[in-house]
């Protein structure tokens, strides 16, 4: 159930039994620091030290390292390309491309972009792989947040899970049917067609029928709610948010005071 509704992993990890919070604070924290700080090697210890040793204390290591090799480090590597080429800095050329000129100044900040981009996407990962959309949303709104925007939130980090089970469903369906989704290259991409309007038309009526739920739920409701499944907030949870904010602070500040 959870692989269809989020890329939540259950498991039982000291990661796991952190308030979700703390998780968004530790995502934002490791993105921030990736970007600000002064330094160049920053993203790739914080990917070193940080987010893969993170992945094991929670149990995700094996989901975390399948993502990175089918999205992130595709992204990330499609823009060190981008940035190698056609970033116009330095005079340094290290070899040409036809009108393409690589520097090693190029080289290095292609580098840099593409660790970030990759601990900002590694981040954002291991979170949906350990925290529930449901907890994250019950926590936000007992903090204050209104309803709607932990809806967006929560509607976001879910819509790519759901929209992927979507797909399974719709190619089991037409393939019962005869259609070819495995031979050739174009025979496939020609097999696409058939399935992005079942996905589209489909999308737009869970919507319509999502909306109709959450209104007999009245979520619209001014009143104060309560839930049956309590966060826990422990004073750990409290005192890695301050450090991880006092984190960042030095983080921004080291890049204001060294620039």
């Amino acid at each position: 159930m959870h692989e269809r509704l989020s890329f939540y992993v259950q498991r039982s990890s000291a990661i796991h039994d952190l308030n979700p919070l703390t998780k968004v604070i530790l995502t934002l924290a490791l993105i921030l620091i990736a970007f600000t700080s002064p330094w160049y090697w920053t993203p790739h210890l914080l990917v070193l030290i940080a987010i893969i040793p993170l992945s094991f204390l929670g149990r995700v290591a094996p989901e975390f390292f399948k993502t990175a090799i089918r999205l992130i480090l595709p992204a990330a590597g499609f823009l060190f390309l981008m940035q190698a080429f056609f970033q116009p800095v330095g005079e340094s050329v290290i070899f040409k491309f036809y009108f393409l000129d690589v520097t090693q100044e190029s080289l290095m900040f292609a580098f840099r972009s593409s660790m970030r981009v990759f601990v900002m996407v590694s981040a954002f990962t291991f979170m949906l792989l350990t925290t529930h959309p449901s907890e994250l949303m019950s926590d936000l709104t007992r903090r204050g947040l209104p309803g709607q925007f932990a809806y967006v939130i929560i509607s976001t980090l879910q819509i790519l899970p759901q929209m992927q089970a979507k797909a399974q469903t719709i190619i089991s369906a037409q393939r019962s049917r005869g259609l070819d989704t495995e031979s050739s290259f174009l025979k496939r991409a020609g097999s696409v067609v058939p399935l992005v309007g079942p996905l589209v038309f489909g999308s737009l009526a869970e919507v319509e029928e999502r909306a109709i739920a959450i209104e007999a739920r009245g979520f619209t409701s001014k009143k104060i709610k309560t839930s049956l499944h309590e966060i826990a907030d422990s004073n750990s949870d409290k005192i890695i948010r301050w450090v991880l904010t006092i984190l960042v602070i030095i983080s921004i500040a080291l890049k204001i005071w060294l620039s």
